[in-house]
């Protein structure tokens, strides 16, 4: 990656900064961790810095703990603002897959081990049972 130049200094941004200003990670620290795992790739190549410079035109891949996401650098951020302004940094280019819809059942199911129910997931089990009358909570 390139330094920025002198002459058009906003046409670059480090990359943590624009991560962080365009909401697709919570916080600054947690985008530098990020690239420093290698969960960031620029235009098809792994990032390990996170001065590493971005412009538009940029493809990015961002590997999150529950999906994966693909877009474009648009505009560098000025700061980190509302989703509206934040979203007009890049266009998402990530593939819409269905996500499996769980039923009542298995959201209510609980893993053995995994320690007594909370009393909101006590409530769910209990609207499965036969009879169940909302009014005896």
């Amino acid at each position: 990656m390139e330094k920025q130049s002198a002459s058009n200094p906003a046409s670059r941004q480090r990359l943590d900064k624009w991560l962080f200003f365009t909401r697709l990670v919570k916080s600054r620290s947690l985008a530098q961790k990020a690239i420093e795992a290698g969960h960031v790739t620029v235009n098809d190549e792994r990032v390990k810095q996170s001065s590493a410079q971005v412009k538009a035109g940029d493809m990015l891949t961002l590997s999150l703990e529950r999906r994966d996401v693909i877009v474009r650098v648009l505009l560098p951020g000025e700061r980190r603002g509302p989703y509206e302004e934040a979203r007009l940094l890049y266009e998402d280019l990530t593939p819409n897959e269905p996500r499996e819809k769980l039923s009542a059942f298995d959201l209510a199911t609980r893993e053995p081990g995994a320690g007594r129910p909370t009393k909101k997931e006590r409530r769910e089990i209990d609207r499965l049972k036969p009879g169940f009358n909302p009014l005896d909570d």
